[in-house]
């Protein structure tokens, strides 16, 4: 398996007229599902997208860098990489449909500045059931996020409320359909130096820290001590249909989306929040088509072969594929560089 890079992203000058912006979300979520189908044919995209936030408050916000990749197999991968301008941060990514006959991972990467603070957003979303609630996500959590107005005063809440609320949303949006699938997410969100991570389902997020994996997120199942208790206590049941279940059907207790078990799988994160040193390496956000093969230590490990996040990506998408795994497999690798003097400085204190 490969996956040659073909990402250009580029920031526009200025505003987007509405019916442009319009045109570009129609011409990039046709272009996403094309290229999630795995087709057999060679596509040369490049998509560039920028747009000012409305977000209700007096936060002065820049142009949001939207990272996409471009397909260049016949075997349903894609990758890319972004790098800030500063030189302190640089990502990579993988999504590769493996042996599914149909993509149900999307990711989204977007990077900002608010009140002259850089914002970097990353985020996997893992579909169930469907593609439906994991493409909602992809295309409305993080705008979501950063049209709340306490998003830079507290973006714990706001991550917590933007979260519940988009959930909401997509719920709503599903109304008149028969379909009822879900998705995870597993997002990370870097407003200066400080890192948050919420997860709701079994996504992973884990960051490498003086060498050591450390999971900045708890997978969300229904065995879990604390979940099935919860779960019970709303009325529901946790069942082994092959393995732990909801109502002998859902193998996570929390997700976007799933109508029909609402009152139980939830859309509530669990958050962790970090302050970013000299000791952060690089964090690994995945589906769990890797998870399921790739443990923590692992991931950490197989990552930090490469010294191009991009590369580290491919090759853990690679390791989960030649591991077993039957499923979708997507994974984003950011890499923090730190400067050499701030790296003595800590030392020496």
């Amino acid at each position: 398996m490969t996956c040659n890079t073909c990402i250009r992203s580029v920031i526009a000058q200025g505003g987007i007229f509405s019916k442009a912006r319009s045109q570009l979300s129609n011409i990039r979520r046709d272009l996403h599902a094309v290229l999630h189908l795995g087709y057999p044919l060679k596509l040369k995209l490049a998509i560039n997208l920028s747009m000012m936030v409305d977000s209700g408050s007096t936060a002065k916000r820049g142009p949001v860098v939207d990272v996409h990749a471009e397909k260049d197999d016949d075997g349903g991968c894609v990758s890319g990489e972004w790098k800030s301008e500063d030189g302190k941060l640089s990502c990579g990514f993988s999504s590769f449909r493996g042996k599914r006959a149909t993509m149900e991972d999307f990711y989204d990467i977007k990077h900002t500045k608010i009140d002259g603070q850089t914002v970097c957003m990353f985020g996997i979303f893992d579909g169930h059931g469907g593609s439906h609630a994991a493409e909602y996500l992809k295309e409305h959590l993080f705008d979501n996020l950063m049209k709340r107005p306490q998003f830079m005063e507290n973006p714990k809440l706001a991550i917590s409320e933007t979260y519940q609320q988009t959930d909401v949303d997509f719920l709503d949006s599903e109304k008149d359909t028969y379909r009822d699938d879900g998705s995870t997410a597993s997002t990370a969100v870097l407003v200066g130096n400080h890192l948050y991570v919420a997860n709701v389902g079994d996504s992973r997020t884990v960051i490498s820290k003086a060498g050591k994996a450390i999971p900045l997120s708890e997978d969300h199942k229904p065995n879990r001590s604390d979940e099935r208790k919860r779960i019970e206590s709303a009325g529901g049941v946790v069942m082994w249909a092959g393995t732990w279940r909801v109502g002998g059907v859902l193998a996570m207790s929390r997700a976007f989306g799933n109508r029909m078990l609402k009152q139980f799988v939830v859309a509530e994160p669990e958050i962790q929040d970090q302050k970013i040193d000299e000791e952060f390496e690089l964090l690994v956000l995945a589906s769990d088509g890797l998870w399921d093969v790739v443990p923590n230590e692992d991931a950490v490990s197989i990552a930090q072969t490469e010294e191009e996040p991009e590369a580290a990506a491919r090759k853990l998408t690679e390791a989960a594929f030649t591991r077993g795994s039957a499923d979708n497999m997507t994974c984003i690798v950011v890499r923090f560089h730190h400067d050499k003097a701030d790296k003595g400085n800590a030392q020496s204190n």
